[in-house]
């Protein structure tokens, strides 16, 4: 199946109200509803959107019911919060994902190399040759480094919604490349 184009975002934390404390929202469905709202202005039903872990706190239910309404191929990076005693979460695994959610994976747009994971790296597979790195769990408190950048909904630059690789790297091309 062809695809439209390949979108990044990173933690969504649906229904982990901890995130009220940084995040202007009243509550949970308030937050919840304005993130799918978000993802669903950008995102057409082929779009692949590369989610870089920490998806939800909710029930296996409530987290169905959020994943159905999101649009796109969604693919899932594991992030801490994906994780319980280290497997994935019940929550998570029965959700129709494009591909088995993994910790790491590697993806390519117009020749550019893109390596994705949810923690930030200092260094990170052919980085030395100009590779990209895609992350999260920062929640926009980390500054850029060379060619990675935090993609996370917290990003104050996003709008809370996922970005093309384009938008995430604009500005970024002369970034000094990491060895």
């Amino acid at each position: 199946m062809a695809f439209t184009q390949q979108y990044f975002t990173a933690d969504t934390h649906f229904g982990h109200r901890l995130m009220l404390d940084w995040r202007p929202f009243v509550d949970t469905d308030e937050m919840d509803q304005f993130i799918v709202d978000a993802w669903n202005s950008v995102i057409k039903p082929r779009d692949i959107v590369w989610h870089l872990g920490d998806f939800s706190s909710h029930n296996e239910a409530r987290t169905k019911q959020i994943f159905d309404r999101l649009q796109g191929r969604k693919r899932l990076i594991l992030g801490n919060h994906d994780l319980h005693n280290g497997s994935i979460r019940k929550s998570l695994i029965d959700l129709a994902w494009d591909q088995p959610p993994v910790h790491y994976a590697e993806t390519k747009i117009d020749g550019d190399r893109i390596i994705l994971n949810h923690y930030a790296q200092r260094a990170w597979a052919a980085s030395v040759h100009g590779s990209w790195h895609l992350y999260g769990h920062s929640h926009g408190r980390l500054p850029a480094y060379g060619r990675s950048r935090d993609c996370g909904v917290d990003c104050g630059d996003l709008g809370y919604a996922p970005a093309t690789f384009q938008a995430l790297t604009a500005g970024m091309r002369d970034a000094e490349v990491v060895s």
